[in-house]
């Protein structure tokens, strides 16, 4: 089993940035994909980004052109790089690592970004 760890969230103003780190216990290199979800209060969890093994992104649409996930297999860490930010993209954000061929999941426990003046 592996354990996610995330880091960087904390309290923002509006158009400013952060980066979110996430730390694996393990390798990352089973997981076909590593992403990054949110969640709002009173909200479900939604998918904010995705990087598979291969190196090809996804992006929610309203994070597109300000979010960017990073993979680092060596240092079995992904990281968001989170531009430009709004009070829209306050949530906690949670580290997932999935593999569809071994048939698992694992989160993070979260952390929280807020984005407020």
């Amino acid at each position: 089993q592996v354990q996610l760890v995330e880091s960087g969230g904390g309290l923002v103003q509006p158009g400013g940035s952060l980066r979110l780190s996430c730390a694996a216990s393990g390798s990352i290199l089973s997981f076909n994909v590593m992403a990054w979800y949110r969640q709002a209060p009173g909200k479900q969890r939604e998918l904010v980004a995705a990087i598979i093994s291969g190196g090809s992104t996804n992006y929610a649409d309203s994070v597109k052109g300000r979010f960017t996930i990073f993979r680092d297999n060596a240092k079995n860490m992904v990281s968001l790089q989170m531009n430009s930010l709004k009070p829209e993209d306050t949530a906690v954000y949670y580290c997932n690592a999935r593999s569809a061929v071994l048939g698992v999941s694992y989160w993070g426990q979260g952390t929280q970004v807020t984005v407020s003046s």
